[in-house]
């Protein structure tokens, strides 16, 4: 009977169909605990990480175990060196292969993004860019600034915003060219006019451009650059055009200045105005001619020079006279006044 009951212990399976495993299994640990000496030990970490679980969790369910040792264990350790196969098998690559990988993955999916910024938000946003800059202040021109905004909005979301700033001042670096050089033809006596109207088309085209360009102007020039778009773009404006032709055109304001309505009072304010706010040092180059225009430019007045301020008012009364600018019927006046 003992032998049957061996022999029917030998044709037995576990739940996995694991033929001969816990007769074979058990014979296997009487072996070794028979012959010790014959067995080379090695040693196994402390805590081995199991898939599944925390580290020693098999081992600490394997030993809490009464029932079923032998035929428990060996169907447990056969199921646990499948897992450690597959879990070997599906094993991810080494740090060096994984770097390598995605690397390559993030290249392309660069690439492709960079392509389809070129083939289809730049276009559209160079075209919208183009009609707002060449505008002039009384046209009306349909531009979709929803439109305009959503492409902006898009390359900012998909990580072009730098590539966007340097396409954007590209773009309008070379049009301030394009108007330096028209601007440099004009005949002397239409010069000041031109510069006017070269200004005033730019920083109206501005008050359009910049509100469009808001997310870039907030999630990149301002957060990364620490600058604002719109001091950016006038910086463009006093470099490729003012800075070029200041020497041409201080000469000419100073000489219209002196003579009162050879070019029109709004045209003189705008343009000295204009070239106060992009370089306020130039107002040294003619002091008198900026504060016409500009408060407190001039130092504070001194008592100790109060007769030469009115003997400055009374030449420029009689230049004023002499060029056929009376001083009006007098009669009129309070006696109160004539002090």
């Amino acid at each position: 009977m003992e032998a049957m009951e061996d022999d029917s212990l030998d044709i037995k399976d576990d739940h996995n169909h694991n033929y001969c495993a816990c007769s074979s299994s058990s014979k296997v640990r009487t072996y070794l605990n028979s012959h010790p000496s014959d067995v080379t030990t090695v040693p196994q970490p402390i805590s081995q990480p199991v898939p599944g679980g925390e580290p020693g969790a098999r081992q600490g369910k394997l030993r809490s175990s009464s029932t079923g040792g032998s035929r428990f264990r060996a169907s447990d350790s056969s199921s646990e060196s499948s897992e450690v196969s597959e879990t070997d098998c599906t094993a991810p690559p080494t740090t060096e292969g994984k770097f390598t990988l995605d690397s390559a993955s993030k290249f392309l999916l660069n690439a492709m993004a960079e392509e389809d910024y070129r083939k289809n938000h730049w276009p559209n946003l160079e075209k919208a860019i183009d009609r707002l800059l060449i505008q002039n202040p009384t046209d009306h021109i349909s531009v979709s600034y929803a439109q305009i905004y959503s492409y902006v909005y898009k390359c900012v979301c998909q990580q072009h915003s730098e590539l966007l700033y340097n396409d954007l001042t590209s773009k309008i670096t070379n049009h301030l060219q394009q108007v330096s050089t028209h601007l440099q033809a004009s005949p002397p006596e239409n010069f000041i006019e031109n510069f006017n109207i070269a200004l005033t088309q730019y920083t109206t085209s501005l008050q359009c451009v910049v509100p469009v360009f808001m997310y870039l102007n907030k999630f990149y020039i301002e957060s990364k650059l620490n600058r604002d778009l719109r001091e950016d773009l006038m910086k463009l404006f006093a470099d490729h055009i003012a800075e070029k032709h200041v020497k041409t055109l201080m000469p000419l304001l100073i000489k219209a200045h002196s003579m009162p309505f050879q070019v029109q009072p709004s045209t003189m304010a705008s343009v000295v105005k204009g070239l106060y706010s992009l370089r306020p040092e130039w107002a040294q180059l003619a002091p008198t001619l900026f504060s016409g225009f500009i408060p407190q430019i001039n130092p504070p007045a001194v008592e100790s020079l109060l007769s030469d301020y009115a003997a400055h008012d009374q030449k420029l009364q009689m230049e004023l006279s002499m060029n056929g600018f009376p001083r009006g019927d007098q009669s009129r006046k309070r006696a109160s006044d004539d002090s």
